[in-house]
């Protein structure tokens, strides 16, 4: 079974999680492109630095989710593969790609709504819309930052494919 980030359940809302994640390594990808294409240009580098392209030609565990961030630049987007539980910038093996940055990410509040189906950019804005609506009725503050994480590989059928929006909450 392919190891997820880690995190703990705050509280439970009817329409989404608020989750404590524990600080990760994240190898990123930062793209300029659409949402669709970003995630498939990005996913190469990613790909292959946990497949041995890295200074130390070591394999690296694959991790879920794969993650599809956006900031405030809606033509920009950070593509991350989480590295194994435990890992620390200064246990992960330099990348052989310029464009794969390693960053440590400390522990955060979020707040989290998953959903099935193929993590088109429709759907994920929908699903967005959706819990940033969920969080504004119970009075939780979120960031500009949203994260698309997706959990199965695109060969899944559409329909039963896992994902989940992550917003960074402003507590």
């Amino acid at each position: 079974m392919t190891q997820r980030q880690e995190f703990k359940v705050l509280r439970t809302y009817r329409d989404f999680e608020l989750r404590e994640y524990l600080p990760c390594v994240l190898a990123e990808v930062n793209i300029a492109a659409d949402y669709a294409s970003a995630g498939t240009m990005a996913f190469g580098s990613l790909f292959q630095y946990i497949s041995k392209g890295n200074k130390s030609s070591e394999q690296i565990a694959m991790t879920a989710p794969v993650i599809a961030a956006q900031k405030t630049d809606a033509s920009e987007w950070f593509v991350s593969f989480v590295m194994p539980a435990g890992s620390t910038l200064a246990d992960m093996p330099d990348p052989n790609d310029p464009r794969v940055v390693l960053r440590e990410l400390g522990a955060e509040i979020c707040i989290a709504a998953s959903f099935k189906g193929r993590a088109t950019e429709e759907l994920a804005q929908r699903k967005e819309a959706d819990l940033r609506a969920a969080a504004m009725k119970e009075n939780i503050q979120v960031s500009d930052e949203t994260r698309i994480c997706r959990f199965d590989p695109p060969l899944k059928p559409g329909i039963l494919q896992y994902n989940e929006i992550v917003i960074p909450a402003n507590l």
